[in-house]
């Protein structure tokens, strides 16, 4: 698989997002051996449906033969193209690799040094400011996207983005002295799933959806 064309485009616009998603969809469409990706990235092929079924962000997808097609598996509601981007990019890019159980950082990975004050601007600081000063709310909405506690800093979790992508989000409350501030850890792993400019995709819509569960938990019923 050509790894140049497994990243998010830097062109960010609707042109360049639906180029992307047509290069991934002709990627799957030239795999071989759709078992063998399958048991790759841990996700089932439906013989029924012709389809791929994958679990991202706690909800299931279908992926659907020749065409590669995503969709949400019992629901009608429209996927972002960003979403079905990186489903298609985490199933082409795979290489079942076992989890290691050590994590990391963003800045360990290849390129993430360089890359890294873009991701923390775009995923680490809206979370912090978000969640920072009460960091037990991040608890509460993460379990909506299947996140489960994780014993780091004051508070992290664990978000199962893909079956073999565990996302953990840390919280440092922070006191008089210094102000609240967080990570984002990633198994060591994970460049045998997803290339940096997608992690960082990820981890932003995923700091986005946590912070749009945390504002409508927040807002009074309207009567």
């Amino acid at each position: 698989m050509e790894g140049e064309f497994l990243t998010l485009p830097s062109d960010k616009t609707e042109y360049g997002h639906e180029l992307a998603y047509r290069i991934a969809r002709e990627q799957l469409a030239r795999i071989a051996d759709i078992g063998q990706s399958c048991r790759k990235s841990g996700t089932k092929y439906i013989d029924s449906q012709n389809a791929i079924l994958i679990e991202y962000l706690n909800q299931p997808y279908l992926i659907t033969l020749p065409a590669g097609e995503v969709s949400l598996m019992s629901s009608k509601e429209t996927v972002p193209i960003r979403d079905k981007i990186l489903i298609l990019h985490y199933f082409l890019t795979a290489k079942g690799t076992p989890l290691s159980h050590k994590l990391i950082t963003f800045k360990e990975l290849p390129e993430g040094a360089s890359y890294f004050p873009t991701f923390y601007q775009r995923t680490i600081k809206p979370l912090v400011k978000q969640f920072g000063n009460e960091p037990r709310r991040l608890l509460n909405v993460a379990k909506i996207l299947g996140g489960y506690e994780a014993n780091y800093g004051d508070v992290a979790v664990t978000i199962n983005a893909f079956s073999r992508v565990p996302v953990t989000l840390v919280l440092w409350k922070g006191d008089e002295e210094f102000p609240p501030e967080g990570n984002i850890l990633f198994d060591h792993t994970i460049s045998d799933y997803l290339p940096a400019e997608d992690i960082t995709v990820l981890c932003e819509i995923i700091t986005w959806r946590l912070i749009k569960l945390d504002r409508s938990s927040a807002t009074p019923a309207q009567s």
